[in-house]
């Protein structure tokens, strides 16, 4: 079953892939903290339009790519037509098989705080005992300058706005953790400034893309302006000029964790 009402951000495949081509290029190095093998049933939890649910698949691995959003499960079907993708809700997710490992990455962050107990629960469930989770999620702090800009520039104009993010540290997410029958072998928060792609234009397409729901108040002929008025804000620190580009204040969340 899915819930419609899950995830508030609307998505878009194509510019996803086109222009934030950096969130699955990231992945890498979570891939390389997963170390898959030909012989297990790995699930991709918040899988996108499914590249990394490929490379898992390219193991040798039986991966399974899961996502609420319809648009990206669509796309992730007609780019690797060879590996399963399930259009599902992480909070109520259900298997008739268990996985020997739950891979996410830069999805948990999506799921508000007062529902990461379900996901949690759901993805124990989800595994067999001694299976692993593996993820990396936004953590405390993360975009933390774009976030308090944007929403400094909606106070000042009237609107009101809240962050559509749970960015956790790593205490409290190990607690969680172990709250829920996992043991935490590995955990760690570092900073990781990240070039947008695009350009000049990249902090703006990454405001459309991760945060429109963060607009959702603002009418559409006004939202080109306040965006305008959020670069202003952030262009002394986040834009470099000589190079053209823009670099976000990403915090990530690392974990590698066993059921227990």
């Amino acid at each position: 079953m899915v819930d419609e009402t899950a995830d508030s951000n609307r998505w878009d495949a194509d510019d996803y892939d086109g222009n934030h081509s950096f969130v699955s290029e990231y992945g890498t190095d979570v891939l390389d903290l997963l170390e898959p093998t030909a012989d297990e049933r790995i699930l991709d939890l918040g899988c996108g339009t499914g590249h990394l649910t490929a490379r898992i698949a390219a193991t040798g691995a039986a991966a399974v790519g899961v996502d609420s959003a319809a648009e990206m499960i669509e796309r992730a079907r007609e780019a690797h037509p060879d590996t399963q993708f399930v259009r599902a809700d992480a909070r109520t997710m259900s298997f008739d098989t268990p996985f020997d490992a739950v891979f996410s990455n830069a999805a948990l962050h999506w799921i508000p705080d007062e529902e990461q107990d379900a996901t949690l629960r759901a993805v124990r469930d989800a595994l067999r005992p001694g299976g692993r989770f593996v993820a990396e999620l936004g953590g405390t702090g993360n975009v933390e300058r774009i976030v308090d800009a944007t929403l400094a520039e909606l106070e000042s104009r009237g609107y009101d706005a809240e962050s559509p993010w749970y960015f956790p540290s790593v205490g409290e997410y190990a607690g969680r953790l172990e709250d829920h029958g996992f043991e935490v072998r590995f955990a760690r928060l570092f900073d990781r400034p990240t070039e947008l792609e695009a350009g000049e234009d990249g902090l703006r397409n990454w405001l459309e893309m991760f945060g429109d729901s963060l607009f959702s108040s603002v009418p559409a002929d006004e939202q080109a302006a306040v965006i305008g008025a959020v670069e202003d804000r952030l262009e002394e620190r986040l834009y470099d000029h000589g190079e053209e580009t823009w670099t976000a204040d990403y915090r990530r969340l690392r974990f590698r964790a066993v059921r227990l």
